[in-house]
């Protein structure tokens, strides 16, 4: 068990340094960052507690007590800052902390009035002057878990929309990853509820120790969390974002482009995506297009929805589908992935998902029921 936690340790303390170096760092690779220390310092205290160190030194007892309630609240915040284009906290995010700090508020006489005698003994559960401070702990960690999970899936959702109205493409910039982690997230803090309900107040004996269960979860998480995390690609990075509204007429109304401008831009749209064939480019964006029309990149999304009644997501791939049909009819010697390729898509599952959403079959299915 203890190589695993050095691997843990390492890993996590590793992409912190990768991140740390990371250049064009955007906020969200700064909180990730952080994150990435807190997990390292908490895997570290907790090893120190399997070897015995804590029985040899008493006073390392509890540093990271209040560790667990930092996870929902970075989590979320990574995940808000990953859809805003801001590069500095607000002062009401600092908020999201305040139970930390009220934690460590309340373990002050333990850390500094108590002898390493006195916390080997509440340590070891000889005296009981935490237990009620450890229950109340306990239920804000599972609480706090659950709740910024679920907020972090309304975020992602938002964070969905932004990526379908910006972007042909979405592999290097999309969150969709997180959708797995969040609920594996969620998934730690509810267990823990119900081992830790079974345990105290059920009365049930687990023949094992069921913390080895949540930090072997939680350094598989530092994994994916890192690898993810690293590869990903701030969409506010050199890219001038739009970011979706409701939109209404009145909206439109007030967005400045009239109606014949609107319909002029959007007949010299159609024409450029006949001819030169901007959609073949994988990495085509909003932003991409806009300056080849010499238009901003608001006026053209409102453009696309307004008359194509799409997002830019759905408009762009549209004319890579047509132009995969047309190339996969005239050709046969290519392999569909070579065609989708060269097509404009980047991905074989990108392709798959995108076909399968704008004809409603695989793409084989559908070239066989037009032959």
């Amino acid at each position: 068990m203890s190589t695993i936690f050095s691997i843990g340790i390492y890993i996590s303390l590793f992409q912190f340094l990768l991140l740390l170096n990371k250049k064009s760092k955007s906020l969200s690779d700064k909180i990730l960052a952080s994150w990435m220390l807190v997990i390292c310092v908490h895997l570290t205290s907790y090893y120190l507690h399997l070897q015995g160190y804590w029985e040899v030194y008493p006073h390392l007892v509890g540093l990271t007590v209040p560790f667990p309630l930092l996870y929902g609240p970075l989590l979320y915040l990574y995940v808000l800052y990953s859809i805003k284009p801001d590069n500095k906290f607000s002062k009401k995010d600092y908020l999201h902390f305040a139970p930390v700090f009220i934690s460590y508020v309340c373990m002050v006489p333990f850390y500094f009035l108590y002898s390493a005698e006195e916390k080997h003994l509440l340590d070891s559960g000889q005296i009981d002057d935490y237990d009620t401070f450890s229950t109340i702990l306990v239920v804000a960690f599972i609480v706090s878990g659950i709740a910024y999970a679920f907020y972090s899936f309304r975020l992602l959702k938002k964070h969905q929309t932004i990526v379908e109205e910006n972007f042909s493409h979405s592999d290097k910039v999309s969150l969709n990853w997180l959708r797995g982690f969040i609920g594996g997230i969620g998934l730690i803090f509810l267990s823990a509820f119900i081992v830790l309900l079974s345990r105290d107040v059920l009365g049930v004996h687990f023949p094992f120790n069921p913390d080895f269960i949540f930090y072997s979860i939680l350094i598989f998480a530092v994994l994916i969390l890192g690898y993810f995390g690293i590869r990903y690609q701030n969409i506010f990075v050199d890219n001038a974002i739009v970011v979706h509204t409701e939109r209404t007429k009145a909206t439109y109304q007030k967005s400045g482009l009239k109606d014949e401008k609107a319909t002029e831009k959007h007949n010299e749209l159609l024409r450029l995506m006949k001819d030169q064939k901007p959609y073949l480019d994988p990495k085509l964006s909003l932003n991409n297009l806009a300056q080849s029309l010499d238009t901003s990149p608001n006026h053209l999304s409102q453009i696309i929805n307004q008359f194509e009644e799409q997002n830019f997501n759905d408009f762009v791939n549209k004319y890579r589908v047509h132009e995969f049909i047309a190339k996969a009819s005239t050709d046969s010697n290519l392999s569909f992935l070579a065609i989708a390729m060269d097509s404009g898509f980047n991905s074989k599952s990108t392709f798959n998902a995108v076909f399968k959403k704008q004809k409603g079959v695989p793409p084989s299915q559908y070239l066989r029921n037009q032959s």
